[in-house]
Parts: C-alpha cells; structure tokens; sequence
C-alpha cells in the first residue's frame, strides 16, 4: 500500500501530466514547430527539458548525500519507520504546492518538483529495506513484484480520475486551462499522503541495534557506508552485481525520467496522448513485474535480467528512430514490460545476496539506494547535457544505450561468478 500511494507521484509528475503541462507552458510554438524552450532560472538560461533534468538530478544528488545518516541512525534506533513518515510527507506537501505552479512562479515549480523527489526517493529507501525484514528470501521475488504490481495499480486509479479533468473540464465548469493540471498535483498530494498511512499503521517499528552497531558510526552516514563496502568487497557476487546495476540502472531509471518529455516535446503529443501511452506502460508493466518473477524461478534472476537489459538497448536505438504516435506507443508497451520486471528483480536479487540475519538491514539497502540515486545523477545530467550540447533529445537517448550495454557486459560477468560460487559451495 506504501507503492500504492507513492506511485501515483511517480506516474502524475514525473511521467504524465507535470511534464506535458511544463513543456507546454515553458515552449513557443508556431505551426508545430519549436520556436524557442529557452527558460530562465533566477537569471539563468536553459533549455527547459535540460533544466528539468538538472533539478530532479539535483534532488537525488541530495538524497544520495543525506540518507546514509538517516538510515545509519534508522539501524541504530529502529526507527525507519519515522523517516518513512518524514519523507512521504515532505514529498506530498511539494506534490500540493505545485497546485500554484504558473509560468510566472517557474522557480517555485522546479524547487517544488525537486522536493517531491525528494520526498519520494527518501520514502523508497526505508520502505525497500523492509523487504528482508517482513519476507523470507524464497518470498521475496513475489512480494517485491506484488509491492510493484500494488503501485502500478493505484497510480492508474488515480491517473484516470485525472485524465477526466484534464480532457473534460468543461463537465465540471473549469476555464482556466491549467487548473486541471494543477488540480492533479493536489489529488496526487493527498494520495500519497492517504494511503502512506495504511503502511505507516501495520509495518512494524523497527527493531534498535544498540549492541550490533557501533554508535559512533551513526553520527558518520558515510562511516556506515564505508562499512558495508568493506562487507561487499568481500563478496565478490554482490559487488560485480552492483556495478552492474550502477550502469544499466543509470540508462533504466533516466530513460524513465525523460520518456514524457521526450514524448511530448520531440512528438508533441500533448497531454491526453501522453497520458494513454503511460497507461499503457502501467498497466503492461503490471503484467512484466509478474511474469519476470516466474521467469526468474524457471532461468534464475541474472539470466532473466540479461536478457531485460538486451531489450533496454533495443528501445534506446528504437526511440532513436521513432517518428510517430503509433510507434511511440507501440515502444511504450515494450518498455512497459521490462519496466517493472528490471525495478522489481533488482531489488530482490541484491536482497537475497545480502549477509543472511545481517541487522543492517537499512544501512545495505541504503548503500543499494545510493548507488542507484548516483546512477540518475550521472544518466539526468549526462541526458541534459547531450541535448545542450547536440540540440536533440535523440541524440541522448541514444547514448544512453551505451549504459546498457555496459551493464548488460558486468551481468555476463555477475553469471560467471554465481555459477563459480556455486560450484565452490558444492
């Protein structure tokens, strides 16, 4: 129900309806063609997609940097569940404030949006590492894939509740043409925040680690993180699948980011097109998240992530070259597929090569989260840049297919290491 809630984020304003409301009000057409998407930011120009990109690469550069203390202290406390509180609602208040988001208050949208980020990544943290804690391991592909399915679920319930105010505003007597919009930040605040308490209500608290950390190392975050790659370098599994994950997660997680601004901006497909191909990669995905769950206990999680990450490479060429609607929808439901199977299968491998009865349940999964967070900061900028710098947003997606095949070389080498650590356990 935590994914219930704060997916809704994740498909409303980093997906759908934010990033077509703020490509529109941010660019000058004329007959469809881009007369300018220059913006300025406290006196600064960008271009307005690349400006996007830099403040949500921003947001989890702050994450990145902060939750080490947070989820040292969470270990040593037991008290996950107050940061889980803490950023859920730091994440839905920013989601509200964007209720008063205009052309005119551009600056307080992007520290908005950056904050909602925020509030979303830090929430994932704690939530993520209470996986080993409420599953066994033989469980945890099929409640990390349910958590998922849960999220894709309820973020389309509300989505569809406001594709009905932004495509039928008259129905409900709204003329100003971006209160629908913003009326969909609100909805997506007040979700959020509603169904994180069904969560908040049931998890357990969190059991403290007095005895098993060393309370001096909770006032050093990165102390704590050194600590666990001190663990992981004696595992050599887990460290060749981080790095793994570093780079595919980086092309993965970005090309996530920009899909509706690409959509909307290289397309201009509006906002009710772009609304349907995000429905159409939801409700896709919910089928992917399951079907990579039973593909993995038939081939194994590496195998099934190879060959995700292979198809990942296949719709960065792809979106190169795609030049209408029907193609963009017909690339969006294959990445609906692997979507939620790549997010879902990583998350459960790098649980189950965890130290087993480790207390540091929080401190791994943070180590996890911020290689991933640092993984959006180098793909968010490396995207925003190319298109600086090549005028083109297709010119990014395609170097982002370098990521990929990286990550997808790492996971061949990740195979080899699991079937010789297999064979020295026989």
């Amino acid at each position: 129900m935590f994914d219930w809630g704060n997916s809704a984020y994740n498909l409303v304003i980093t997906s759908t309806i934010f990033p077509a409301y703020y490509t529109a009000i941010t660019t000058i057409r004329e007959n469809d063609i881009i007369v300018s998407d220059k913006v300025n930011f406290f006196g600064f120009s960008f271009v307005n997609t690349a400006l996007s990109n830099y403040a949500l690469a921003s947001a989890y550069l702050v994450v990145a940097l902060i939750i080490p203390f947070l989820t040292a202290t969470a270990d040593y406390h037991g008290n996950k569940k107050v940061f889980m509180r803490l950023f859920t609602w730091i994440g839905a208040l920013a989601c509200c404030g964007l209720f008063f988001f205009k052309l005119d208050t551009l600056e307080l949208g992007v520290i908005l949006f950056a904050l909602a980020a925020v509030g979303y990544c830090g929430g994932i943290v704690f939530s993520n590492s209470y996986l080993p804690e409420i599953a066994t391991p033989d469980q945890q592909d099929r409640v990390s894939a349910k958590g998922f399915a849960y999220g894709y679920i309820g973020s389309v319930i509300l989505q569809i509740i406001c594709f009905v105010f932004v495509l039928q505003p008259k129905l409900f007597g709204i003329t100003d043409a971006s209160f629908p919009a913003r009326l969909s930040f609100l909805l997506v605040g007040i979700w959020w925040l509603g169904f994180a308490h069904v969560s908040f209500a049931v998890l357990p608290k969190g059991s403290p680690n007095y005895n098993k950390l060393d309370k001096a190392k909770v006032s050093s975050g990165f102390a704590e993180l050194k600590k666990v790659w001190a663990q992981v370098k004696e595992m050599p599994l887990l460290k060749k699948y981080l790095t793994a994950y570093f780079f595919y997660a980086m092309g993965v997680q970005t090309v996530m980011l920009v899909a509706a601004n690409f959509g909307e901006k290289i397309l201009n497909l509006g906002t009710s097109k772009l609304i349907i191909t995000i429905l159409i990669i939801q409700l896709v995905a919910i089928l992917g998240a399951i079907l990579m769950s039973r593909l993995s206990k038939i081939y194994g999680n590496i195998r099934v992530l190879i060959f995700v990450v292979s198809i990942w490479i296949v719709v960065c060429v792809a979106a190169y070259f795609v030049a209408n609607q029907y193609q963009f929808y017909a690339l969006a439901a294959l990445v609906g597929l692997i979507m939620g199977g790549i997010q879902s299968l990583s998350r459960s491998t790098f649980s189950k090569y965890l130290p087993k009865n480790t207390p540091d349940t929080a401190s791994f999964f943070s180590f996890y989260d911020v290689t991933e967070k640092i993984a959006i900061v180098a793909g968010l900028f490396t995207f925003g840049f190319m298109e600086e710098l090549t005028g083109s947003m297709r010119n990014s997606v395609l170097f982002l297919g370098g990521f990929f095949i990286i990550g997808l070389i790492l996971l061949f080498g990740v195979l080899k290491q699991e079937r010789y650590s297999n064979l020295n356990t026989l």
